[in-house]
């Protein structure tokens, strides 16, 4: 019964973890000691959130379990399936002043493309948004059905 809500809370709940990593990647912008590798610093690596839909049931599922009068959800939604590591090359600055500047004085930045995190964030505010819009949608339509009755 309450599937639309259940939906839009998997998607409110998977942006949020999406907009907290792309804050963690611009506070991380600048930080060129993420990794302790080898005896060595690596900076810090953009991260990035992968999300695939909940899997539905198949319609034998669901005939079964009508034909046993079990409930059946629908299963709808998204889910967070992991957050990985960018594999773009870190960009090279050169500035040998800087602590971790090799011996050409060159200094290995994070792979963190500001504009690019502040696309992923407008995006997943905005999607953030439209999840909130659908899920009071849902509610108030729950709300004037039960006052169908009376």
């Amino acid at each position: 019964m309450f599937d639309s809500l259940n939906t839009s809370a998997s998607a409110l709940t998977a942006q949020r973890l999406r907009m907290d990593v792309v804050s963690s990647n611009i506070a991380n912008a600048q930080t060129t000691r993420g990794t302790y590798v080898n005896g060595k610093w690596e900076p810090y690596r953009r991260k990035m959130v992968e999300m695939e839909p909940i899997k539905t049931s198949s319609f034998n599922q669901v005939l079964q379990g009508q034909l046993q009068n079990q409930v059946q959800s629908s299963d709808q939604g998204v889910k967070v399936t992991g957050i990985v590591d960018d594999p773009t090359p870190f960009n090279t600055v050169y500035d040998p002043s800087n602590p971790d500047a090799d011996a050409s004085g060159y200094v290995q930045m994070p792979n963190v493309d500001l504009s690019k995190e502040m696309v992923d964030l407008l995006s997943s505010s905005r999607s953030y948004d439209a999840n909130v819009t659908a899920f009071n949608t849902g509610k108030s339509l729950y709300l004037k059905a039960l006052q169908i009755g009376e």
